[in-house]
This record gives structure tokens, sequence and C-alpha cells, in this order.
């Protein structure tokens, strides 16, 4: 099933009814999904609401530069052998995840393929588009009521689209506060951008709180624990903040080392400066054996398309998936290179 095909919030508690139904009863399902708030949101939704439906799920956050397509955690998920894999905010790429085992995607980046014979809930192209968050709450409802999962779904829209016309965030922000929704996802959004990028404490939050105040409020261990890799992702992006760019016709470049994952944060810090320029914000020290880049933009530019055509022949699937507006990916050395070369910054090559 394609996400074609689904076009109300009715089809979709619908399509992830029967996906649940093609799973085998006898082995318990597995959840995967990205790190980021509205990743970790529609993991503890999904999660949640399959529990109160007697159909309990194990868990799996992925980590720095992990995605399901890879042999590496393809090989964990065959040996975990679920009945059934639902993978959320990951995106949605070409080829099968996990063969032999019934797979739903539920995500609402661009698709850059058909991910073989799995099911497909996506939001992409929707007017307003919905996150994974907001699509794994309509999940939740058509397992029954959800409604004390609304504020999960608030967090998801708020960490990916900061303040969308979507009638449920409305909705969420006038019953548990704007103020508490946004310091709840400034948390829970931390620890995957710190040097060591374990999201499980605020996973751990996300599934055990009740409201944002809860989650804010500091009475679980885990909440100073957000707080300190708050802290460390504040220092490093201060620290990255300073690189002044480089400016290239219609590309400013800021490129730096950190440990941490704030080149996004960075290319979105410029973006607001750099109001007629793609600004890549590159950082050779996230991951040993690559160099990850974010890329933002005011002008209009199709991110994806951009990137697409200026695409070094090595690249793999690390490489220009996201939104149109904001996108990015790794290289390595040598792809590096040839993509610095073909923009135009020759100089920042990296040793190969």
């Amino acid at each position: 099933m394609f996400s074609q095909r689904i076009q109300t919030q009715a089809e979709v508690g619908a399509a992830f009814r029967t996906a649940l139904a093609g799973f085998d009863p006898a082995r318990r399902p597995l959840i995967l999904g990205h790190f980021d708030a509205d990743g970790l949101s529609a993991v503890a939704i999904l999660a949640r609401a399959m529990e109160r439906a007697g159909r309990p799920a194990d868990l799996r956050i992925t980590g720095k530069g992990e995605n399901p397509w890879s042999p590496t955690l393809r090989q964990e998920l065959e040996e975990r052998a679920p009945g059934g894999l639902i993978v959320t905010d990951l995106g949605v790429r070409e080829g099968d995840i996990l063969p032999g085992v019934p797979v739903l995607l539920i995500d609402h980046h661009v698709p850059t393929g058909t991910p073989g014979t799995a099911t497909v809930i996506s939001g992409n192209g929707w007017v307003p588009e919905p996150t994974s968050s907001l699509l794994a709450y309509w999940c939740a409802q058509g397992l029954g009521d959800a409604d004390d999962l609304l504020w999960l779904a608030a967090m998801g829209l708020i960490g990916d689209m900061a303040d969308p016309d979507i009638p449920e965030l409305a909705e969420a922000q006038t019953r548990y506060g704007k103020t508490a929704l946004r310091d709840a996802v400034s948390l829970v959004n931390a620890p995957r951008r710190t040097a060591s990028a374990d999201a499980g404490p605020a996973l751990a939050l996300l599934l055990k709180c009740a409201s944002p105040k809860e989650l804010i409020k500091g009475d679980h261990p885990e909440t100073a624990l957000l707080r300190a890799a708050k802290a460390e992702v504040a220092a490093a992006l201060d620290s990255a903040k300073r690189t002044p760019p480089k400016v290239r016709g219609q590309i400013a470049m800021i490129r730096f080392s950190s440990p941490c994952q704030i080149h996004p944060l960075v290319a979105q810090s410029w973006r607001g400066r750099l109001k007629d320029k793609i600004v890549l914000a590159v950082n050779t020290g996230y991951r040993p054996g690559w160099v990850h880049f974010a890329a933002r933009t005011a002008t209009g530019t199709d991110l994806i398309r951009f990137l697409a055509e200026h695409r070094p022949a090595g690249a793999g699937e690390e490489y220009g998936s996201g939104h149109v507006q904001a996108t990015g990916g790794a290289l390595r050395p040598a792809d590096w290179n040839e993509f610095a070369a073909r923009i135009g910054f020759p100089e920042e090559k990296v040793p190969e």
C-alpha cells in the first residue's frame, strides 16, 4: 500500500490495523524509529497504543549513522526475527528492509525509492503535512482511544515544523501549554545531538510521562540526563557558530569539527542571516570516516534536487534525503572531495 492511496486520517488508522493484522501473532513486533523528537514521539505513541491493544512491541532507536537499509542494522533486525517491523521517521527508500517479514513504514519525508513490499503510510505531499508522530497518533486512534497521547504528537510537530497550522497542535497547546511543549521538545531533542547520541533516556520519559510538564519537572532521573545533554550541545553549538561562512555564488559553507550533531542547528542559524544563499554546515568530526553536512535555505530552492544535481558518484543512501528545504547527508572523504569541488569549494577537501 502506498501513500498516494491514503488520503484521510481515517484511512491512516485503517491502514495501520490492516498492517498489524498481517504480523505474526506468535512473535513480538519491533518498532524502529529515528532519534529526534518526531521519531521518538512516534515510537512512544505506537508502543503505548499497541501495549493497550494487547500487542506489546520491542523498541529500537537508531544511533549515529544508522538506517534500516544498511547491512549492519539489517543483520541485527534479522537476528531479532520480529513478527513484524514498524519503521518510523527514517525515510522511504529503495528496497526491502527485512525480506520475509511484514514491514510498515510511517514517515513524512520525500520518498527516494520503493521500499519493496512494505506498506507505506506517508504524510509527504499532504497540505498541511503531518509529521511521523502525528501519523502515529492517527494510527493509535485506529486501535482505540488515544486522546491522552496527543501531547506526544504535538512534540513531534513542534520538533520538525516549529508551529504548523494543524488542529491537533492547536488543541495540544491549549490543553498542555505552548511553553511546556516547547521546553519538553528542547530537552528530548538534546541527547541525540550529543557525542554519544544516546536517546534512550528521552524515549524512557516519553513512555512514562503523562504530560510535557511532568517531563520537564525533574521528578524522573532521566530529566537530569537530558539537561546535561542540552548543556553539552549548547557549548558545542556556541563554539561552531563562531566559524564565519565562506560564500561562493549561491552557496555559503560553514565548516567545523564536532562530535555533536550540531550541523543542522548551525545551518538553521545562518539560514536567516544569509537569506539569498543555500547554507551548508559541514561537520568533519561527527563520525570517523565521514563528512556530515546539513543544507538549509530561505531562497525556495529545492534542496533535494540541488543535491541530486551535484551528487558524487560514490554517494549512498546517507545522501540527499529529507525535505526540500531541509536536507543534508553524509559522504566518505573521497566523495566529499568530489562534491566540494563540484559546488565550487575545491580547497575544502579532507584527507582520503
